[in-house]
């Protein structure tokens, strides 16, 4: 499984929450989105691009159609132009964005390409976001410690996995699996402390987002 983040040692919680809070750009977390991660092969059975999967929560939704200026039809969905309008919104992506699928094999980061493919629509009320992010060379992964972290740095954005993880274009020889995220007593102090924060705060510790975060293995013979 190897040596990450959601193994935290109480030690590592403690200095979290005693490094306490500081304002900065966002607050945390203020946004719930649930989705998860596909894995995308070559024809050569190596990992290509992670297939990713967003679905906002409805206040989020109607604030992000608010800011964005984008009005609902009368029958509360979405006329073509302005869904279009929607995903070209969408692929604005800010300057720190860090993606939401954080890549390791044998506990080492991958660098992933800039989202591409950006698509929306709008379903049960809440929008549905898909994009992908390639490597930056398809990577051999049989046989190695494959794992992607569903979450955002910041936490301002709190990522849970509720779609199966599929592996497309692997003939059966891999399989992915999640590894949910488990509250305990010294994460569970921590989170009501970030909860009390506004949308104009953040907490100082840094990548606070991989302590709450879901996790996808792949596993490739």
């Amino acid at each position: 499984m190897g040596t990450r983040v959601r193994h935290i040692s109480a030690t590592l919680c403690a200095a979290c929450i005693a490094t306490g809070i500081a304002g900065a750009a966002l607050g945390h977390p203020h946004a719930f989105i649930d989705g998860g991660v596909d894995f995308v092969m070559d024809a050569d059975g190596r990992l290509q691009e992670l297939a990713v999967t967003w679905h906002y929560d409805p206040f989020e939704t109607l604030y992000t159609l608010s800011a964005f200026e984008i009005p609902l039809n009368a029958e509360g969905g979405l006329d073509e132009a302005d869904r279009l309008e929607l995903v070209r919104r969408l692929g604005e992506w800010p300057e720190d964005f860090d993606g939401s699928a954080h890549l390791s094999v044998d506990d080492v980061a991958v660098s992933l390409q800039w989202p591409e493919g950006v698509d929306a629509h709008l379903v049960d009320g809440r929008i549905l976001m898909t994009f992908t992010r390639s490597l930056e060379t398809p990577l051999e992964v049989r046989g190695r410690d494959v794992e992607v972290g569903f979450y955002e740095s910041t936490y301002f954005f709190d990522f849970t996995v509720t779609l199966s993880p599929e592996v497309r274009g692997a003939d059966g020889q891999c399989a992915a699996r999640v590894i949910p995220f488990e509250l305990d007593q010294q994460l569970a102090r921590f989170q009501t402390m970030l909860l009390a924060l506004d949308r104009e705060e953040t907490p100082e510790t840094e990548n606070v987002g991989a302590l709450f975060a879901d996790w996808i293995v792949l596993s490739c013979e």
